[in-house]
This record gives C-alpha cells, sequence and structure tokens, in this order.
C-alpha cells in the first residue's frame, strides 16, 4: 500500500474537507429550493360576473347615466319624442339596426330588451313597445319612440306628448295571430345562480383540506374540477346566492376580513 508523505496527507485532507463542505452546502440549498409548480394554487385570475355592455354605466354629453338591472316594478311619468329618418338603418345601443316602422324605443336606464307600456296622458292611448336603443338626451324627455310607436300613440305630427311608462318585462310568448308579446317575465341581471371561489389548486390534497376548513364556518363548500392547456385545478367555492349583489357583498366582505382573495363566479 502506497503510503503518502505527511505533507500531501494533510493536503488530502484538507481537500476532502473542502468537498464536503460543498457538497453540504449543495444538499441545503437544495433542502430549501422553491417548492415544485404543482404544490402552489392556481394564480389567481379573476373572472368575475360580467354585466352585458349595455347594462354597464356610460355618459354622454358629460353627464353619467348607469342603467337598472331590473326593470321590475319600473314606471315613469315625463316627455315622449320619437325619431325617424335621419336614424334610420344605423345601428342602435343593443346592435341592432334601427327600424322606424319597428315597434322599438329608446330609454336612457331600462334593461335591453324590456318591453314598456306607453301611455299618452294626452290622449288615452296606448302602446306596448320594446327597448333596443339608448336616448333621448334631451332634458325633460324620458323616451324616444320610433316613428311607427309614435304614429299609434297619436303623437307623431305634434312630435312630443306627455305619457306614462311601466315597464313589462322580457317577452316570454307571442301571439300566433298578430306576433305581438303576451307573456312577460321581469328583465333582471342580478337574478341567476352565483357562488364565492375563494382558492383553486392542482394537488387535489391542498383542495380537500381547505374546503374541509372552509365548511366549518361557511355553506355550500364545495370544488369544481377545472382543466385547461395549464393541467387540472381543483377551485373552491363557497355559499351559494341566488342574487349577484348579495354575492359580491359577500366576496368583498370575505378580502376586508384577511382571509384571501375572493370573486362572484356563475353556476
Amino acid at each position: 500500500m502506497l503510503r503518502l508523505p505527511i505533507r500531501y496527507r494533510s493536503r488530502l485532507g484538507l481537500l476532502v474537507l473542502l468537498c464536503l463542505l460543498m457538497a453540504c452546502h449543495g444538499c441545503a440549498r437544495t433542502i430549501h429550493s422553491t417548492p415544485p409548480r404543482s404544490s402552489y394554487p392556481e394564480p389567481v385570475k379573476k373572472t368575475p360576473v360580467k354585466d352585458p355592455p349595455t347594462s354597464r354605466p356610460y355618459s354622454i354629453a358629460g353627464k353619467r347615466y348607469t342603467p337598472l338591472k331590473s326593470a321590475k316594478g319600473f314606471s315613469q311619468k315625463g316627455i315622449a319624442s320619437w325619431y325617424g329618418k335621419k336614424f334610420h338603418g344605423r345601428k342602435t345601443a343593443n346592435g341592432e339596426i334601427y327600424n322606424m316602422y319597428a315597434m322599438t324605443a329608446a330609454h336612457k336606464t331600462l334593461p335591453m330588451g324590456t318591453w314598456v307600456r306607453v301611455f299618452n296622458l294626452e290622449n288615452n292611448r296606448r302602446i306596448d313597445i320594446r327597448i333596443n336603443d339608448r336616448g333621448p338626451f334631451v332634458s325633460g324627455r324620458i323616451i324616444d319612440l320610433s316613428y311607427t310607436g309614435a304614429k299609434k300613440l297619436g303623437m307623431a305630427n305634434q312630435g312630443t306628448a306627455k305619457v306614462k311608462l311601466v315597464a313589462l318585462g322580457r317577452a316570454t310568448a307571442y301571439s300566433l295571430k298578430t306576433s305581438k308579446p303576451v307573456k312577460y317575465e321581469a328583465v333582471d341581471y342580478w337574478k341567476g345562480n352565483f357562488t364565492v371561489q375563494v382558492g383553486a389548486f392542482q394537488v387535489k390534497s391542498n383542495a380537500v383540506n381547505f374546503k374541509k376548513k372552509l365548511s366549518r364556518r361557511f355553506k355550500n363548500a364545495h370544488i369544481m374540477v377545472h382543466r385547461d392547456w395549464r393541467g387540472t385545478f381543483y377551485r373552491v367555492r363557497i355559499m351559494k346566492y341566488s342574487n349577484l349583489k348579495h354575492a359580491m357583498d359577500f366576496a368583498e366582505k370575505y378580502k376586508n376580513s384577511g382571509l384571501g382573495n375572493a370573486f362572484v363566479v356563475a353556476e
């Protein structure tokens, strides 16, 4: 067996010790490295319930208007006017092409698709007409009728009339004989099936444990599985609402309490 001189053996010992220290340092770095991507929750991608574009606030000539979420129980008195040839063939606010001979009208805040009953308070005539546009933006005027609507209401020649509006809702049935609506339901963007998402994980057990923890405090804790190009995610949701505003209020309280992020989703 070859025996090295003492001076070489000491140098060799130092070299071995240095290698061991480097190896331990490398191990320490490995132990404390960032956990694999799959153990992290899904990056929060807010996909809150969105209102239709025609139900979002808008501004005209510096004045802001906020469309109603529901037409239920709506009534109004004021001046009606009408618009015709200048706008005939142009797009309305909801994307339809304006037809001055159809039974449509413009209103500043009623939900699109709402049928309204318009009473002419000057001659006792009345018509049912559908909202598909925004306006009129003249002070004191509450509705812009199509030419045909104005003619049937007996106000086409004079241009304006004092009227009363009563919202009927969205048409759900029509007469086979006249094609006119015979049944309505309230247009209400606040109603539906809503819940609140509070977490999403790629590791199923993490989602299950989180759900169990939430179940002690909140109702309807459940997991929805979502798959996309990133992989499979287990989305944890709580509570159940039929009213969007109530769901949004809860999500805000959840966030403000420091429990984490939350947003409303429709199911």
